[in-house]
C-alpha cells in the first residue's frame, strides 16, 4: 500500500462501543470495535446455521455487474437472508462494488477489503483507496473487491438521528460532574438507541459480524472463488476471524491488521483501548514538548498531559468560540485530539489545532472531529457512527448495567489513560440502553483446520491494542504474527517496506512470514 495524506489518515478509525471514531474511506488504514471479557464463552451466532439448500438460490444468483460511473469499477447488488434463521423470508440488499486485475501475470482470484469500523464503507475504501492504491502486483493478480456490509452505507444503512440531533449529541458532556450531568448523558443514550430503532425497524437485530460473515461467503461463491482471499483493518480482523471461525475449509489468504480480540468483554476492550490511546498520546507528547512551539508547553510527557486535561476542563467549563453555532467544548475537543492519535502524520495538524484552541479559537480541533464523525459541512453525517453502536451492541453483552457501573470503572479507565480514561468510561455505557439484545459473546477463536492466517499488529497502536495482535494469533490454529514497531492505527501502507514486502509475499504467494517477524 501506499501511505496517503495526514488528513486522510487522522480519522481512520472506530472502536469503542459507547465512543465514537471516524473510518474515512481514501484512508489505509482501518477502524475497530470488539469486546469481551478474557472469558472463554462459545460463540453467540445470530442466527443458526441455515442448510446449504436453503441458501441455494443465494449462492447461486448471478450478479449484474454495471459500470459504477467511477473509472474502472463495476458495481453489483448482493441479495442474502434477512435473518439467517429464516432464510425463506425477507431478503437484505448489498451493495458490492470491483475492479478487474490489470495483469500481467496469472490471476490468483477476487481479493476482498474491509476497513473495518464497523460501520466503514468498504465500497468507498475500495473505491477511493484500495482499487488504486493498493501496490500494483497485488491488483495485477487479484480482482480488487468490496461489500458495503449489512446496514453500513449503500447496504440498507442504520439509520438513528437527524443532523442537528446528531449535533446534540456529540456535544453532550462525557465526563458527568454530578447526578444532572449523569442523567443528561443517559438520557441522549437513550434518545439515540430509541432514534436508531424507529428509523431503521426490521433491519436493525440483523446486522451482526456473524450475519456479515455468512454473507462474505455468499459473495465468496457468487464471485467463483473456491477460497476467500481478504485484507481486514482493525474490526475488520474480527470480521475475518469471524469468518474463519465459520468456514475454516474456504479461508483462503487472509491479512487481519491491526488485531481485535474476540476473547474480551466489552469492558474490558473499552479499558483497553483506553490505554492504547494513552500510550498514543504518549507518544504525541513526546515529539511534542522536543518543539519550541508545543501548545502544550517543553516540559516532559506528564506535564503535557496535565496541560491537556486542564484545557479540557477550561473547554468544559467555558466552551471555546469556533465562528459558528457550535462551541468547542470538552466532549468535541476530546473526539478532536483522538482523531489524531490514529496516525502520527496528523501529529502537525494536532498541534496547531490545539494552539488555536488554547489561544480561544476552536475551529481547527472541532474541524477534527467533524471529521472523525463524517460530519458534512452542511450538517449531515455518513451513518457510520449508526452502523457502529448497531454491530457492537449486537456482537457483545453491554459493558454497564447502568450509570452505577460507569461511575465504579471509571477510575480503572482514568489509571489506563489520566487524559482520556473518564470520558472513555462514560462513553462505554451507549450498549446498556439499546433496543436490540446482544448475540455475540466473548470467545477465544481458533478456526481448526484454516489454511495460515497472518495477523499484523502495530506496537504503539491507539485503537487495537499490540496485545490484541498477540492474542489472536495465539488463539488462531494457523495465526502468524508480523509486529510492526512504531505508532499509529495498523501497519500495511503505513510506509515500512518490511510489513508491505512481508504482507504483499504473502498476499501474492500465499507464504507467511516467518513466526514473530518484527518491522520497524
Amino acid at each position: 500500500m501506499l501511505r496517503t495524506s495526514a488528513a486522510a489518515v487522522a480519522v481512520a478509525g472506530l472502536i469503542l462501543s459507547g465512543c465514537t471514531g471516524g473510518s474515512d474511506a481514501a484512508s489505509p488504514t482501518g477502524s475497530a470495535t470488539r469486546a469481551a471479557g478474557g472469558a472463554s464463552a462459545t460463540p453467540g451466532p445470530a442466527s443458526p446455521a441455515p442448510s446449504p439448500e436453503e441458501l441455494k438460490k443465494y449462492y447461486g444468483q448471478k450478479p449484474a455487474w454495471r459500470d459504477c460511473g467511477v473509472s474502472g469499477f463495476q458495481c453489483a447488488t448482493l441479495r442474502a437472508p434477512l435473518d439467517y434463521a429464516k432464510p425463506a423470508g425477507p431478503e437484505i440488499e448489498l451493495a458490492v462494488s470491483r475492479v478487474r486485475a490489470t495483469g500481467p501475470g496469472e490471476r490468483i482470484g477476487s481479493l476482498l477489503v474491509n476497513p473495518g469500523g464497523p460501520g466503514g464503507s468498504a465500497v468507498g475504501y475500495l473505491q477511493g483507496y484500495a482499487g488504486i492504491g493498493y501496490p500494483e502486483p497485488v491488483r495485477a493478480r487479484y480482482d480488487m473487491v468490496a461489500v458495503d456490509p449489512r446496514g453500513v452505507a449503500r447496504s440498507e444503512p442504520v439509520a438513528c438521528l437527524t443532523g442537528p440531533e446528531m449535533d446534540a449529541y456529540t456535544q453532550v458532556d462525557q465526563t458527568p460532574d454530578d447526578q444532572a450531568e449523569v442523567n443528561a448523558l443517559t438520557a441522549s443514550f437513550k434518545r439515540f438507541a430509541a432514534g436508531c430503532e424507529k428509523r431503521t425497524g426490521a433491519v436493525l437485530p440483523h446486522v451482526s459480524t456473524v450475519e456479515t460473515a455468512r454473507d462474505m461467503d455468499i459473495l465468496r461463491a457468487v464471485l467463483g472463488d473456491a477460497r476467500l482471499h481478504y485484507v481486514g483493518a482493525s474490526y475488520g480482523t474480527f470480521l475475518g476471524a469471524t469468518y474463519a471461525e465459520l468456514f475454516p475449509g474456504r479461508v483462503g489468504r487472509l491479512v487481519l491488521d491491526g488485531a481485535m480480540d474476540p476473547s474480551l468483554s466489552a469492558l474490558d476492550l473499552n479499558r483497553d483501548q483506553t490505554a492504547g490511546f494513552e500510550t498514543a498520546f504518549r507518544a504525541f507528547a513526546a515529539d511534542c514538548v522536543a518543539r519550541p512551539d508545543c501548545p502544550l508547553g517543553t516540559g516532559t510527557v506528564e506535564s503535557a498531559g496535565q496541560a491537556l486535561r486542564k484545557f479540557f476542563h477550561a473547554a468544559d467549563a467555558a466552551p471555546v468560540p469556533t465562528g459558528e453555532k457550535r462551541a468547542l467544548g470538552e466532549s468535541l475537543a476530546t473526539t478532536g485530539v483522538i482523531a489524531a492519535m490514529y496516525d502520527e502524520g496528523a501529529w502537525p495538524q494536532l498541534r496547531e489545532a490545539l494552539t488555536r484552541a488554547i489561544g480561544g479559537e476552536g475551529s481547527a480541533l472541532l474541524a477534527l472531529a467533524d471529521s472523525y464523525y463524517e460530519r458534512e459541512p452542511d450538517g449531515t453525517y455518513s451513518n457510520l457512527m449508526y452502523a457502529n453502536a448497531a454491530v457492537n451492541c449486537l456482537d457483545l453483552p453491554p459493558a454497564y448495567q447502568g450509570p452505577a457501573d460507569a461511575a465504579k470503572a471509571a477510575p480503572s479507565f482514568t489509571e489506563a489513560s489520566p487524559v482520556f480514561g473518564e470520558g472513555l468510561a462514560w462513553a462505554a455505557l451507549n450498549c446498556t440502553y439499546w433496543p436490540t439484545p446482544a448475540t455475540g459473546r466473548p470467545h477465544r477463536i481458533t478456526a481448526e483446520g484454516a489454511a495460515p492466517v497472518l495477523v499484523v499488529g502495530t506496537t504503539r497502536d491507539p485503537a487495537t491494542p499490540y496485545k490484541w495482535a498477540r492474542s489472536l494469533a495465539d488463539q488462531l490454529s494457523s495465526g502468524t504474527l508480523l509486529t510492526y514497531e512504531g505508532d499509529g492505527h495498523t501497519a500495511y501502507g503505513r510506509g515500512s517496506d518490511c510489513v508491505d514486502t512481508a504482507i504483499n509475499t504473502y498476499l501474492l504467494e500465499g507464504t507467511p512470514p516467518t513466526p514473530r517477524k518484527r518491522c520497524s
